[in-house]
C-alpha cells in the first residue's frame, strides 16, 4: 500500500472511468456547494486527514475535514438543524470522499 502525503490523491472507479480527486479539489467542491445553498459570511475548510492516517479506522482516499461556518442564515436555526442542512448539501461528498467531518457553527 502506498503512503499518502499531505497533497493526498486517490483514484476512484466511476462508471468504469478512473476519477482523480485531491484534497484541493474536494475543498473547492465543498466550498462551492455550501456557498450556493447558504448565505455564509465566513467559511474556513481545513484538511485534518494527516491527524488520522495511522488510526485503525483510516480509509485511504477518504478525507477528514473541519468546517468553520459563520452564517446569519444558519444562526436562525438550531445547531442540529443547521448541521443537518450542511450534511444534506454535502451528501454525495460524505458518501464518496469524506470519512469524517467536524462542523463548527458560529
Amino acid at each position: 500500500s502506498k503512503q499518502l502525503f499531505q497533497s493526498q490523491i486517490f483514484f476512484m472507479l466511476y462508471n468504469n472511468k478512473i476519477v482523480l480527486m485531491n484534497i484541493n479539489e474536494l475543498i473547492a467542491i465543498v466550498k462551492n456547494k455550501l456557498e450556493e445553498e447558504i448565505i455564509i459570511q465566513v467559511l474556513k475548510i481545513e484538511d485534518k486527514s494527516f491527524l488520522h492516517k495511522n488510526h485503525a479506522g483510516h480509509q485511504e482516499g477518504k478525507f477528514h475535514l473541519k468546517l468553520i461556518i459563520k452564517s446569519d442564515e444558519l444562526a436562525k436555526f438550531s445547531k442540529i438543524a443547521s448541521t443537518k442542512r450542511v450534511y444534506s448539501i454535502l451528501e454525495t461528498e460524505l458518501k464518496e470522499h469524506i470519512h469524517s467531518i467536524q462542523i463548527l457553527l458560529n
